[in-house]
């Protein structure tokens, strides 16, 4: 399943969903074209790397936690 999904700045994305599930499997943001971006909760890996780079901050939810050393965008 695919949704097309405008942004706050106007940008849209292109939003793959798990058929049986609903969850996001993968995003195209429309001004990056050469991105494929994964949802990290894709991966059921312990040891998978923390994030580097966090964005829209100030919409997470209240007990999530941000890696100190991520680069941050709001």
């Amino acid at each position: 399943q695919t949704y097309v999904r405008t942004g706050d700045s106007g940008g849209q994305a292109r939003f793959h969903f798990c058929p049986d599930c609903g969850a996001i499997v993968l995003w195209f943001p429309q001004a990056m074209p050469d991105v494929v971006m994964v949802p990290v909760g894709a991966f059921a890996d312990p040891s998978f790397p923390a994030p580097r780079v966090s964005v829209y901050e100030a919409r997470r939810h209240p007990w999530t936690a941000i890696p100190a050393d991520a680069e941050h965008f709001d």
